[in-house]
């Protein structure tokens, strides 16, 4: 019963992403622009912000994706200048909401 009520519960938090998404884009949209200038067209720097959700320690966020440790470090502290990070910059937590596809996608 506990894993069907949080499957389901799942569902309805991905249901109301989607129905926010626009909102949610236009609160954000200088923060998301900034992040996507600061990130580039890196496909491993674009993979490690998804992976900033304070549950990574950057060394795991390298790991993972691959990306060079300078290359984050400097993503990282630049991110943190401008505000797109929350807490410690060793297991950064991204400050905005962003979709699946936010680096496909331009708005």
């Amino acid at each position: 019963m506990s894993d069907e009520l949080t499957e389901l519960v799942r569902k309805i938090h991905g249901l109301l992403e989607l129905l926010a998404e626009e909102k949610v884009a236009q609160r954000d949209a200088k923060q998301r622009e900034s992040l996507r200038q600061l990130v580039g067209t890196s496909r491993t720097k674009q993979k490690s912000v998804f992976l900033m959700d304070g549950a990574h320690t950057q060394a795991q966020i390298r790991k993972t994706t691959g990306v060079n440790q300078g290359h984050l470090s400097t993503m990282v502290g630049k991110m943190h200048k401008a505000k797109l990070l929350a807490g410690d910059a060793k297991m950064p937590t991204l400050a905005i909401s962003i979709p699946a596809n936010f680096f496909e996608t331009h708005e």
